[in-house]
């Protein structure tokens, strides 16, 4: 029987893919890649026994944030701007035969569009949270392994390299 390999975030850290030795490793706390959700439409007939929600090929906008310790004044330059981002993350693979250290990826094309920070006071370490939106490019690796891939942009959507609207795209003759 074959097993699921475990895989444990260790670190994290957030870069503009246009300056990739700019690290935020050690003022970012947390970071939240967006969920990628297809997008369904409920069908309830009317001589029908029930409703079903059909799942079409569309993604719903991702909104994607991180939280930083501190104030990240870079993050001001191109506020409001999009720009490619890469969230990256450091994952422990554990499982049977051993494991070790993998790359997670996730490349994001959006703008920051909020920055608000937390409450605290002098005797806390102040954060502050960012968020992204006009998201209109996601792809996700882990382990050098692409496990999906949106772009608005190309009307793309692979999962594990399985592109579901490429029938889509030739209906349309594209």
């Amino acid at each position: 029987m074959t097993q699921a390999a475990i895989y444990l975030l260790t670190a994290v850290d957030v870069r503009r893919l246009s300056q990739p030795e700019f690290t935020r490793k050690t003022v970012i706390s947390t970071l939240t890649l967006p969920p990628l959700n297809l997008l369904t439409t409920e069908h309830n007939p009317g001589g029908g026994t029930g409703a079903v929600n059909f799942a079409i090929p569309r993604v719903e906008a991702p909104e994607p944030a991180f939280n930083a310790k501190g104030i990240d004044t870079d993050i001001f330059t191109g506020f409001g701007e999009v720009d490619r981002w890469l969230f990256a993350g450091s994952y422990k693979k554990r499982g049977p035969g051993g494991g070790g250290f993998v790359p997670g990826r996730a490349i994001i094309e959006g703008a920051i569009t909020g920055w608000e920070a937390d409450e605290s006071d002098p005797a806390e370490f102040q954060g502050s949270t960012h968020a992204f939106n006009e998201v209109t490019h996601y792809e996700f690796s882990l382990d050098g392994e692409e496990l999906f891939y949106w772009d608005f942009w190309e009307g793309v959507i692979r999962f594990k390299g399985r592109d579901i609207t490429q029938a889509q795209r030739t209906a349309l003759g594209a």
